[in-house]
């Protein structure tokens, strides 16, 4: 996954647990960054029109962003379901992170079919 899928990942997540903005200091927590370089992404995100980032205030998803982090979210909740259920991995969530806009949706979207408990996407997995 690029950087910046990521981080928009992280901030759809984080956005969505809360109901606010990101601020940088969860997101960098969230994919164990420095705030400083989750700020400088947040900046760069903003000037791509993906998210909306105002300092102390955090980061809003754009439609643009939230179409992508969406989709990214899609493939997250599956890859972390399936490290945590098949594989039995402590590190399902950053695992997921990591590989959630390297795989094709179609991709995760077949392995949902294969996984041992009913649709990931259906839990709530975040």
């Amino acid at each position: 996954m690029s950087s910046a899928d990521q981080y928009l990942l992280a901030v759809y997540i984080e956005s969505q647990q809360t109901g606010a903005p990101a601020s940088s200091g969860a997101v960098a927590d969230r994919l164990a960054r420095s705030q400083a370089s989750a700020t400088e992404m947040l900046h760069r995100l903003d000037d791509q029109g993906l998210v909306v980032y105002e300092p102390y205030d955090g980061a809003t998803l754009t439609p643009a962003g939230r179409d992508r982090a969406e989709a990214l979210h899609d493939s997250y909740v599956t890859l972390s379901w399936f490290f945590r259920s098949v594989l039995e991995l402590e590190t399902h969530e950053s695992e997921a992170m990591e590989l959630a806009g390297v795989i094709d949706p179609s991709v995760a979207e077949r392995l949902t079919t294969v996984l041992p408990i009913g649709n990931p996407r259906s839990e709530g997995d975040q």
